[in-house]
């Protein structure tokens, strides 16, 4: 049966859902190889060079055909869980292009936002009870003026000082919710570990009204921040940790920086990044010396939508090197003196060497950085799919919960 939707259900959905919908954009009379576009012939040399060699190069580098779900290295359970769930999405509002306009990048924005609430209602549904979490929210005020919502959750019969994560959401800095119901999980799951954890509502262009781009969900996180740390006493908490995934990831990352360069890094005790989204796309190569994006090219994302989410955060281009707002181009004196980083990779992730990259940037500054990559797995199932792969799910909250109690509070 599995056989029969795979090759029946899946392929057709290739053509329509938003996985191969992406893969379908390299195929044809080019392939994607290399950094960039190559001609048929240079796909015959390249595929000559691979018979010579006595292993399959991994994924589309050995077979440029290669479909996420055909990767042998992509753990079953994924596979069948994506084969089992399946999305039937309406599709794309409009054609993806590596030169959109701001307003066909927004519509794309709002029509992913509109796919990840499809699934609202079954996350719901697999919600655990949390009977030993008690949660409140807070209102404080922005840079400028505005209202940003703080979820927080905290274990019930705690005595002493317990760690605090700050926890920014994944959705490219542009769409989905602290209150999506994937998250709501994740930071209660967390809390279960023994932490303080505040999910904090930025301004996105898929949630606020009017348009919200960079800096804008930077400044209300950096507010969070510098809240949390002038209520250390008050919420009887022993250090700082801000986490995040994917394009909350970026904005874990980048709040640091800004922190270093406005003088309040010692507010942050500690940076723990999963998956994130740190490098913006302006043109139509691929990033150089960045093999997940050759490997792993229309898997979970390509350049054309990268580049319409990079549209949306930056919508005239001014911040391609801005380490603030993409900190894969973050220099040693951006980085000297920050606090400790973790940063979670993923093999089957298009933007997996992006983290590994900065990860030895960091440690060339001077900065203690761990970067691992989690074998057979393609963004963040941890929270995306949390029953998948229940051993990964706790793995990764112990890793946290660890590495939230082992940092040395600046305070």
């Amino acid at each position: 049966m599995k056989t029969y939707l795979k090759e029946k259900l899946i392929r057709s959905l290739e053509r329509r859902e938003f996985i191969a919908y992406l893969s379908k954009l390299s195929l044809g009379t080019v392939a994607i190889l290399k950094g960039g576009l190559v001609t048929s012939s240079e796909l015959q040399k390249s595929k000559n060079i691979r018979q010579e060699l006595d292993f399959t190069l991994p994924g589309k580098l050995g077979n440029p055909e290669m479909t996420m779900l055909d990767d042998p290295r992509l753990d079953p359970r994924i596979r069948d869980s994506y084969i089992d769930n399946p999305v039937l999405p309406k599709p794309p509002p409009v054609e993806l292009t590596i030169n959109p306009t701001y307003e066909d990048s927004i519509a794309m924005t709002h029509w992913m936002d509109d796919m990840l609430k499809m699934k609202h209602a079954q996350q719901e549904s697999n919600m655990p009870p949390f009977d030993d979490i008690t949660s409140y929210s807070e209102v404080i005020e922005g840079q400028v003026g505005n209202k940003i919502t703080l979820y927080i959750d905290r274990p019930k019969n705690v005595a002493d000082k317990i760690p605090c994560l700050i926890h920014f959401h994944g959705g490219g800095m542009s769409f989905s919710s602290a209150e999506a119901p994937l998250f709501v999980r994740w930071r209660k799951s967390l809390a279960q570990q023994g932490m303080l954890v505040i999910g904090v509502e930025f301004s996105s262009e898929a949630l606020s009204p009017g348009h919200h781009p960079f800096p804008a969900g930077l400044n209300d996180c950096a507010s969070a921040v510098r809240w949390a740390h002038g209520n250390r006493a008050n919420l009887d908490i022993s250090s700082i940790v801000i986490t995040g995934e994917s394009g909350g990831g970026n904005l874990v990352i980048a709040t640091a920086i800004k922190a270093n360069k406005e003088g309040w890094i010692n507010e942050i005790d500690g940076v723990y990044a999963l998956a994130p989204m740190i490098l913006g796309i302006y043109g139509p190569d691929l990033p150089p010396d960045l093999s997940s994006w050759r490997e792993n090219y229309g898997y979970m994302g390509n350049r054309p939508i990268v580049r319409m989410l990079t549209k949306v955060y930056d919508p005239k281009d001014e911040h391609e090197k801005n380490p603030l707002a993409w900190p894969f181009h973050a220099k040693d004196t951006d980085l000297r003196g920050l606090p400790p980083h973790i940063i979670v990779n993923y093999e089957l992730d298009l933007i997996r060497d992006d983290g590994v990259v900065y990860a030895q940037k960091l440690r060339a500054s001077g900065v203690e950085a761990t970067s691992t990559i989690i074998n057979g797995a393609d963004h963040v199932p941890e929270i995306a799919m949390p029953d998948t792969i229940p051993e990964l799910t706790r793995n990764t909250l112990a890793s946290i919960a660890a590495f939230a109690r082992g940092v040395q509070s600046q305070n």
